[in-house]
């Protein structure tokens, strides 16, 4: 496995578990990771959905 697709599944796997974290490790502070804390303290799974959507964005 390469060193890009571990860094991927260990962010998707962030991103299920941890929504903001995954954001801040992929698109850094900004508006983003403000919107995933925001979403992810509304509900748990549209912060996911948020999450995921901003990690496997190419």
């Amino acid at each position: 496995m390469s060193e890009s697709n571990e860094r991927s599944l260990i962010l998707v796997l962030l991103a299920i578990v941890l929504p903001p974290i995954a954001v801040l490790l992929k698109a850094g502070v900004g508006l983003q990771l403000l919107l995933s804390i925001l979403l992810t303290l509304l509900g748990y799974i549209p912060g996911m959905i948020h999450a995921l959507w901003v990690v496997l964005k190419t």
